[in-house]
């Protein structure tokens, strides 16, 4: 059964909620996130092609010597890399989501739109969080190579 008329035209009775009848909403609105979604995957990208060239690096130290200090760095480059692409899924689809809200609004299907923004906003906020916990462990693998190079010099007791 879909509603026949008001803001909720075209939906199935389930969605009909009040509570979003007070927010208005048009294509400006979701417009605004693009240029922030873009940046933050384009930040995205950069901290995966840095990760992608350290472990180059990495592969080749192990190759001369110092096979600890790689050890060491290997289960926080997994964890890593598996934040990142968790990052990037839920950054594009935040990207694709906001846009598919700015169709929504177009087509005229008001509440749709908003539920899908807020399903964007949802997820650009889960991949701000995920970024947060994959800079603590960058700043974890810094701390190893720290350690390595105390040690190399003779600095740790």
């Amino acid at each position: 059964m879909l509603a026949e008329q008001g803001p909720y035209r075209g939906c199935p009775a389930v969605f009909k909620f009040n509570q979003f009848d007070g927010i208005s909403m048009d294509l400006t609105t979701p417009a605004l996130l693009f240029p922030a979604i873009s940046l933050l995957l384009l930040a995205f990208t950069n901290r995966f092609l840095v990760t992608a060239q350290l472990i180059r690096q990495l592969h080749s130290k192990y190759e001369t010597s110092a096979k600890d200090v790689v050890l060491r760095q290997i289960s926080n480059l997994r964890k890593r890399i598996v934040l990142m692409r968790w990052m990037q899924v839920m950054g594009v689809s935040a990207f694709i989501l906001c846009s598919l809200s700015m169709f929504l609004i177009f087509i005229e299907f008001q509440f749709i739109a908003k539920v899908v923004f807020g399903i964007s906003l949802f997820l650009l906020v889960m991949a701000l969080l995920f970024s947060l916990y994959e800079i603590a462990i960058s700043t974890q693998a810094i701390e190893i190579e720290i350690e390595d190079l105390e040690h190399a010099l003779g600095l740790t007791k």
